[in-house]
């Protein structure tokens, strides 16, 4: 499959990442859930050049993710918000921040702590289920794998076999004249 054409797949996951799947990507998500709403202050903090973060944030846009509106008209001025679909990627944030803490932060430890406003308190976030509340990891969920995912699966393996694959060594004598 083609890059370009990951979010065109059935599985969720590639279609996400369709949608968001670059490191500028989640860094202006990133900046969003910080509270910038604005292309300078995306820019100051991302180090992207200009023509990079006017392409992610008109995608951003195209996607749904965030809303562009004017807030001044001379010169013309934009801020970018987050929509219901763009706030529902905080968990993918917060865990990616979460890993990062465990596996990427420096000696000086993690560089931000998050706060639940509820408590005051210092949290990390985990994965439960919405069953019955308990705390859920990798060992505690099976995938249960749908027929369109099933057959997009089963397709894309068959293409890679009929790519890979070399004929048999039976097969190649069967087709071979006999030498009477």
């Amino acid at each position: 499959m083609r890059l370009s054409h990951i979010g065109e797949a059935t599985c969720s996951v590639a279609r996400a990442l369709g949608a968001i799947g670059d490191a500028w990507t989640l860094l202006i998500l990133r900046e969003l859930f910080l509270g910038q709403h604005r292309f300078e202050g995306f820019q100051a903090q991302t180090g992207m050049a200009p023509h990079l973060l006017s392409r992610r944030l008109a995608k951003l846009v195209k996607e749904g993710i965030v809303t562009r509106t004017a807030y001044r008209q001379r010169p013309a001025r934009h801020e970018y918000r987050l929509t219901e679909k763009g706030r529902d990627l905080h968990a993918v944030v917060v865990s990616l921040a979460r890993w990062g803490d465990r596996w990427a932060s420096g000696a000086e430890g993690p560089p931000l702590t998050l706060i639940h406003k509820a408590c005051g308190q210092e949290t990390s976030p985990v994965l439960t289920c919405s069953a019955c509340g308990e705390r859920v990891g990798p060992h505690d969920l099976r995938a249960r794998i749908g027929p369109a995912m099933r057959a997009e699966r089963e397709a894309r393996r068959d293409r890679f076999l009929a790519r890979t694959r070399k004929p048999s060594r039976q097969a190649a004598t069967e087709t071979e004249p006999s030498a009477s």
